[in-house]
């Protein structure tokens, strides 16, 4: 069996489970057309309640966030990636990412809908968490390592713009 079959058969696998999963969430889950809202008894007081990347996908679809998870996961472990990137929380105010060359408004974008705002978080990213993050970055796959963000992002954590425009040319802003 080749793999392209190997793959058809395992796409319509996973749609056929979708497909279960959403006939039966209607029937047992609270969806995101309903009005109750989601619970907060894990999230501090204060904390703005922000859904993930995957439940914000599924809203306004019918879809609960349980079953948008398990297919996430399922086409993880198909494809051979984790998508769920440890993403270190933000400190302090979100940078500028748009500084980062290569890195326009719409990938910065993308990064903040994944919880990235600040240069150290993109300086910390080792070689798993750049294929997790590059993987959910869709016209943009393979901007990360393209045009060596990671490496941009280390410098203008720590502030040395003057090796930042030596190695990557005059900040703009």
């Amino acid at each position: 069996m080749s793999n392209t079959t190997i793959i058809v058969i395992a796409v319509i696998v996973v749609i056929a489970l979708l497909f279960l999963f959403l006939v039966r969430g209607r029937k047992q889950h609270v969806t995101f057309g309903d009005t109750a809202p989601l619970s907060r008894s894990a999230t501090p007081a204060g904390t703005p309640q922000v859904a993930p990347v995957s439940a914000r996908a599924a809203e306004g679809h019918g879809i609960t966030t349980e079953i948008a998870d398990a297919v996430e996961d399922m086409v993880d472990q198909f494809v051979g990636i984790n998508s769920h990137a440890r993403v270190e929380p933000a400190q302090g105010p979100g940078d500028t990412l748009t500084l980062l060359k290569g890195l326009g408004p719409k990938a910065a974008s993308l990064l903040n809908d994944l919880g990235v705002t600040r240069f150290d978080q993109i300086a910390a990213w080792n070689e798993a968490d750049v294929a997790a993050i590059d993987a959910r970055m869709g016209a943009f796959k393979g901007r990360i390592s393209r045009d060596r963000w990671v490496e941009q992002a280390r410098l203008l954590a720590k502030g040395d713009t003057e090796t930042f425009e030596a190695e990557f040319g005059k900040l703009s802003g």
